[in-house]
């Protein structure tokens, strides 16, 4: 099976429509950035770099610092599909992010989009 065209889409051209997304619904560029931050551990500096060397979305998840051992915690629907459910891992990882982008876009407190272990909130 070819691997989904999403895998290989750059995530620098993906990005802006999260940003406008987020900043329709009254959400900053700085929070988009702290959930992107949460989810993949990138640094500023390393998030940046990541868009403007136009790596794919495999790219940008397999290059990741370290993906938050809490992003499991995610669930709900995206696409009609629960992110729970995705097996495939990559589309996995892709659908959480997509998720904390709906979540922020609808409002969401930060706090609240950045799932942790209810003894931790």
């Amino acid at each position: 099976m070819a691997p989904h065209k999403i895998y290989e889409m750059s995530f620098s051209n993906v990005y802006p429509h999260y940003l406008a997304k987020v900043e329709k619904k009254g959400g900053s560029q700085d929070e988009l950035h702290k959930i992107i931050s949460w989810l993949t551990r990138n640094s500023e500096p390393t998030l940046q770099e990541a868009l403007d060397d136009q790596r794919s979305f495999k790219m940008f998840f397999e290059t990741a610092p370290a993906l938050n051992p809490h992003r499991r915690l995610i669930t709900g629907s995206i696409c009609g599909v629960r992110v729970e459910d995705i097996t495939d891992p990559l589309m996995q990882e892709i659908r959480y992010l997509d998720k904390m982008v709906d979540e922020l876009a609808k409002g969401e407190p930060i706090t609240s989009i950045m799932h942790k272990p209810s003894a931790q909130r």
